[in-house]
């Protein structure tokens, strides 16, 4: 079988690392990076929240993030520093692979995901404290 490819398939060269080491974390948001959490209601519930983080179904993130979708967040620029976390990694790295092949330079992925972050213990996990402002139902 042969493939023809009529447009050339392309991603300029960024200088940015595509991912991020859990131990990173705290200081690349530090340096100006969003957290954008991909995890489903499910793992909020079972696992904790992310705090700080931007949570979007995993579904809709590469229209959500994109700058040039029509359903695109405001924040969602060519400049944005997106710090992409899944479960385990792997869904985040791919979309931060598609985020940078469309121009979104900043966008970067946590090696090992909301796992690696939880072992690491900065999750900013809420604490027993903090369960009564919210009703699980």
């Amino acid at each position: 079988m042969t493939v023809v490819v009529s447009i050339p398939v392309s991603a300029p060269f960024v200088a940015v690392p595509l991912s991020v080491q859990a131990h990173e974390f705290h200081s690349v948001l530090r340096d100006g990076g969003a957290a954008v959490d991909l995890r489903d209601a499910s793992s909020h519930r079972r696992f904790g929240a992310l705090l700080g983080a931007v949570a979007i179904d995993s579904a809709e993130a590469l229209d959500l993030l994109s700058p040039a979708s029509p359903s695109a967040l405001r924040a969602a620029t060519a400049e944005a520093q997106w710090v992409l976390v899944s479960e385990d990694g792997y869904d985040a790295e791919l979309l931060a692979w598609h985020l940078q092949a469309r121009g979104v330079t900043g966008a970067r992925f946590v090696v090992g995901g909301y796992r690696a972050l939880r072992e690491r213990g900065v999750t900013g996990s809420v604490g027993a404290d903090a369960l009564g402002l919210y009703d699980p139902r």
